[in-house]
């Protein structure tokens, strides 16, 4: 993937919150600023960018001072990209747009290019595209606020992921009438309840350290900090009474752990600086980023209500399950890709099981990682059990494959897939960012014998003998099972548990963050 630096001014739509990216340079004038770029943005630019959209896009002038309210006194960057693609927020408009009884929308065919997976139809600059998102907003706005005389979009925008009440979240998604298929969203609403409730709460005060540097605490430890976690863990439900001991007994242990594996840490007792860190995100953050979630559940496609078989993979959790009748068959942790090759976030339907595969090596691997071992050594391919194939290196099937025993396709334009790993050590990571972007998975095996149950020819024997294969075999399922890669950073699981995970893209990290100065917006 390509290396982008990017730069966040919160925007909160009535319905979103927006990521301001990839600015037209040539728009624009930098100046060095310690370790951050500073960008100027001229406003005869703005004036001019301005001028001649709502001149091309003529049936669009009546709304040009609703829509350039949305960039005021802000550069004129993207509002509906993530570096180059549309980002989620911007897909959330469209369907809610299009779902809309009776909205007309303007340059419909233009925008539904932009959306259009099948090709590379759009022609439009990210500008023009970005200003006619803003425009179905603002059309899109209107038709549902028709009762009001007049709409302040820019001053809106704080609103539907900052509610002032939780009765107000309640009553937006009653009053939409839109039942959302994905459950989570409801768990997620019981969840924004108590943390709602824990607001108003007096118990509920940030963790003080008893000891500066702070040092790690261990079971049989005597600290004041010992305290506040207790009562801490006691308001979040990890523990069921709250004894005041400043004591680390085994019933502080057990809710230790408990709180630890529902967030994705790793489960041991150990209290580091990290962990009381996390105790400490305010409510309030907390609330936002429930919020969020509960936007991400509406995003997720109908099929995952209608699908008796499917799998699901959360990034920031790090975690695929395989669910089956309703219920979750298997779990496993998996690791993702690096914030320089990201996993894409996106829908897919798994066709094929291949065992004993060979890896094609990506180009780009083999320029900057291979062709100078190779120039050095060789019989370096030879070594890793790779060989050169029509030009291209591939590594033959074997338990030392990069790929591992068994890897699972479904057919999408970024070439990413599920696959094993001989690499098992790396899954001991709290953070595990390692790939290039397709999904490795721990119990892969696991869950190859799980998907083959309904086909009686893959019993357990024919199975291992296919892993242990010297040639790849690869078996196309007769139904396909729907794959959804999603980024949650809160989930409950099945104990109605609410796990908060990192923002490990930083796709919403802006939600802590308050609207930068008019004038400049750093690049981080």
């Amino acid at each position: 993937m390509k290396t982008l630096y990017s730069f966040t001014v919160i925007l909160s739509l009535s319905f979103f919150v927006f990521s301001f990216n990839s600015i037209e340079k040539n728009n624009l004038t930098y100046k060095k600023a310690s370790n951050h770029l500073t960008v100027y943005h001229n406003q005869n630019d703005v004036d001019e960018i301005s001028n001649d959209f709502f001149k091309r896009y003529s049936d669009l002038k009546k709304y040009k001072s609703d829509v350039m309210s949305l960039y005021k006194n802000r550069t004129l960057g993207s509002i509906w990209f993530d570096e180059n693609e549309i980002n989620e927020f911007g897909s959330v408009l469209y369907e809610k747009a299009k779902k809309t009884d009776d909205l007309i929308i303007p340059y419909q065919k233009e925008i539904d290019q932009l959306f259009d997976t099948s090709s590379d139809k759009s022609t439009l600059s990210k500008t023009d595209a970005d200003m006619l998102l803003s425009s179905l907003y603002i059309v899109y706005t209107k038709k549902n606020n028709a009762d009001k005389k007049k709409l302040a979009y820019d001053s809106m925008l704080k609103d539907f992921l900052n509610y002032s009440t939780l009765e107000e979240a309640e009553t937006t998604s009653v009053a939409s009438n839109e039942k959302v298929e994905f459950d989570q969203y409801y768990k997620l609403q019981d969840a924004l309840k108590k943390y709602k409730r824990l607001e108003k709460s007096s118990k509920y005060k940030p963790i003080v350290p008893a000891e500066t540097p702070y040092k790690e605490l261990r079971p049989d430890a005597v600290s004041n900090t010992i305290a506040q976690v207790r009562t801490r863990l006691y308001l979040l439900g990890d523990l069921k009474t709250d004894s005041k001991s400043d004591i680390y007994d085994r019933e502080l242990m057990d809710a230790v752990m408990k709180y630890k594996v529902r967030n994705g840490f790793k489960p041991n007792y150990i209290l580091a600086e990290e962990h009381i860190n996390e105790m400490n995100i305010s409510l309030e953050d907390k609330v936002a980023t429930l919020k969020l979630n509960m936007e991400r559940c509406r995003e997720i496609s109908a099929k995952i209500a209608a699908s008796d078989e499917y799998v699901l993979v959360n990034v920031p959790s790090y975690e695929l399950f395989y669910v089956k009748n309703g219920k979750i068959v298997l779990t496993s942790p998996v690791f993702v890709g690096a914030p320089l090759t990201k996993t894409t976030i996106f829908n897919g339907e798994i066709d094929r099981i291949v065992f004993s595969p060979y890896w094609t090596v990506p180009q780009s691997i083999v320029q900057n990682e291979l062709k100078s071992k190779m120039a050095e050594d060789p019989n370096y391919l030879a070594a890793k059990n790779m060989e050169m194939v029509n030009g291209q290196v591939r590594q033959k099937p074997g338990p030392d494959n990069s790929l591992g025993l068994v890897k699972f396709m479904f057919p999408n334009s970024d070439d990413i897939y599920m696959h094993d790993t001989p690499s098992k050590t790396l899954f001991d990571f709290e953070k595990r960012t390692f790939s290039h972007g397709c999904i490795n998975v721990k119990m892969a095996k696991e869950l190859a014998v799980a998907m083959l149950k309904d086909y009686p020819e893959w019993n357990q024997a024919k199975i291992d003998k296919a892993m242990a294969g010297k040639t790849e075999n690869s078996f196309k399922l007769s139904k396909k099972v729907p794959i959804f890669i999603t980024y949650f950073t809160s989930l409950v699981n099945e104990n109605g548990e609410i796990g908060f995970f990192q923002d490990v893209y930083e796709k919403d990290a802006n939600l802590n963050r308050e609207t930068l100065p008019d004038t400049t917006t750093e690049i981080q």
